[in-house]
């Protein structure tokens, strides 16, 4: 099982094939948020229900995470070239949820319309 605080801070990469995510660690997913980089008009959307397959699917291999946004097609091609980004609100696999501490927001870069994604820890979701 692999850290995303450790995965983030060795600057380690996901990538995204159409509307697959790859993650290159394991976390606790409590929120995900798809946001297009704002205008001060915009808000990013919210996904809530992560049991509901047909809106997320979430698999793990042993070491890495993959998210599939299944009302999306290509995600490279929506967020690419800094037009937008995912964010998770998650926990370390295994830390108690119910601590502030353990929960972090995690934006995920989508650059151009390459398959690679940078991965950051950010403080606040609404202030990108």
């Amino acid at each position: 099982m692999k850290s995303f605080i450790a995965a983030i801070k060795a600057e380690e990469k996901g990538f995204v094939i159409k509307n697959s995510v790859f993650l290159p660690f394991h976390c606790e997913i409590i929120t995900i948020w798809l946001g297009k980089e704002m205008s001060l008009l915009s808000t990013p959307d919210l996904i809530t229900d992560l049991t509901d397959a047909e809106v997320l699917g979430i698999r793990e291999g042993d070491f890495y995470t993959n998210l599939v946004f299944r009302e999306r097609s290509d995600l490279a091609k929506e967020l690419g070239h800094h037009k937008g980004h995912v964010i998770l609100r998650a926990a370390e696999k295994g830390a108690d949820i119910f601590q502030p501490e353990n929960l972090h927001y995690i934006r995920i870069g989508f650059h151009d319309h390459q398959k690679e994604l940078s991965l950051e820890l950010i403080d606040n979701p609404h202030d990108l």
